[in-house]
């Protein structure tokens, strides 16, 4: 393996629980076990921003491939979609009854596809 991103441990703080680099930029997303989604510039080793709105830890995360948004899905069953340059959840999808464990962007559609321990896969037109 090639270490590219190492940051310190305090800087990080609870587990991480999945990460996504973005199609363009030299940033990648991590998703935390406390609920918290950071964006961080991997060349620079800084945070750029901090996104908290799921109750409980968020398990999956998705940059769009074109459009300045990214995806995340969590322990409280919620799939949320958010504006990075705006620096807030756009919406929040919901209808799965349990935890949320993958979420990801198709490449060409307006879809999201989210995977949860509710035993079903759904897809979601984000338009």
């Amino acid at each position: 393996w090639i270490e590219i991103f190492k940051t310190e441990p305090q800087k990080i703080g609870k587990k991480t629980r999945n990460v996504a680099f973005h199609p363009k930029r030299t940033w990648v997303l991590i998703s935390k076990q406390d609920g918290t989604v950071e964006l961080w510039n991997y060349r620079l080793k800084t945070l750029v921003h901090s996104f908290k709105e799921h109750n409980g830890p968020v398990r999956s995360v998705d940059f769009h491939p074109t459009q300045p948004i990214f995806v995340t899905g969590g322990d409280d069953f919620k799939v949320k979609v958010w504006k990075y340059k705006e620096r807030r959840c756009w919406f929040t999808l919901k209808g799965h009854m349990d935890y949320v464990r993958s979420v990801h962007f198709h490449k060409e559609y307006p879809w999201i596809i989210s995977a949860s321990d509710d035993q079903t896969i759904r897809i979601w037109n984000w338009q």
